[in-house]
């Protein structure tokens, strides 16, 4: 199995797919960093100081001028009625939830990545595992081996794993090394709220409780990884169903983004809940943020997920293990 997985691993490396996404995020990462910096410098500007309560203040303000507009939307009026609590929350207790530094922007960057941008990395790696060895006939050289075909279908899945959890951290890495060249590198012990909880459109800060930045971006970086784990295993049962590597990608982009557009759209529509795009911003939990649907908890979108992830585990070896090879 180490063999297999290993001659798995060496064509991952080969095709530069992993090379190709660390080049991406590398990008957009510094990208995002320079809009950042001139947006920090753009309201200090306007503002007339560095304070970060006054800047808060503002963003309050902001806040409650928006839910004033006419003909705001209902689910944005809710979700900027709990943002404006949650505002509130950090100002009344001295908390500044937005401290200059990379561990905040690595907060940030997972928190915007999760639900769209890094499922896409992940699809990129993932969607020719299988599909590539069947359009290209290498699939009858690699089941002439004598090893059972479950085997060879679990070294790929293992590599797929690995590649994920490299991807995962190469995402961490280069948005705090990046970043860290303009904010600074400090900020690990910032102390953070969490605990959040949505009553309806109220904000339950009954279990808010402190924690360290560290803390919250190991937890935040979890769920990143258990996300990437189950896109990558659907994207990989869709490569064991197709043989065109396209397709696979076709379909997994379709369905990524109509998950990014129905989760600010679905909220009067409750079965939407079972899918499983609409349940990939599991950090949103974590940072009080709205659910796309009243009733979700992170408990049950992990549920989701996993039930999704075990569904295309099994159909993937199933179907790989029974089909004919021609």
């Amino acid at each position: 199995m180490t063999n297999l997985v290993y001659n798995e691993m060496l064509k991952v490396v080969r095709k530069k797919r992993l090379l190709i996404v660390a080049s991406i995020i590398a990008v957009l990462v510094a990208l995002f960093t320079y809009a950042q910096f001139r947006h920090v410098q753009d309201v200090q500007k306007r503002l007339g100081t560095s304070d970060w309560r006054t800047q808060l203040q503002q963003q309050i303000i902001d806040t409650q001028n928006r839910l004033n507009s006419s003909g705001l939307a209902e689910e944005w009026r809710k979700f900027l009625q709990i943002r404006l609590q949650q505002q509130q929350y950090y100002l009344d207790h001295d908390i500044n939830p937005s401290a200059p530094g990379a561990p905040t922007f690595m907060r940030m960057f997972v928190e915007n990545s999760i639900e769209l941008f890094l499922p896409l990395m992940i699809m990129v790696v993932v969607a020719d595992l299988v599909s590539s060895e069947a359009s290209g006939g290498t699939i009858k050289l690699l089941l002439t081996r004598p090893v059972k075909r479950w085997k060879v279908l679990l070294s790929k899945y293992i590599a797929m794993l690995l590649s994920v959890s490299f991807i995962v951290l190469l995402l961490a890495l280069l948005s705090y090394l990046i970043s860290g060249a303009v904010f600074g590198y400090g900020g690990w012990n910032l102390p953070l709220l969490t605990g959040f909880t949505i009553n309806g459109e109220e904000l339950n800060t009954t279990n808010v409780h402190l924690i360290a930045q560290w803390k919250y971006l190991l937890v935040e970086l979890s769920l990143a990884w258990f996300v990437s784990v189950v896109v990558g295993t659907l994207t990989f049962m869709l490569s064991v169903l197709m043989r065109s590597t396209a397709a696979v990608m076709g379909v997994m982009l379709a369905a990524l983004i109509s998950g990014a557009i129905l989760s600010s759209m679905v909220s009067s529509w409750q079965s939407a809940k079972y899918l499983f795009m609409v349940n990939l911003s599991l950090t949103d939990y974590i940072s009080g943020t709205a659910p796309p649907i009243t009733g979700m908890t992170l408990g049950f979108s992990m549920s989701v997920l996993a039930v999704w992830g075990l569904v295309a585990l099994f159909v993937s070896f199933i179907v790989f293990t029974k089909r004919d090879v021609y």
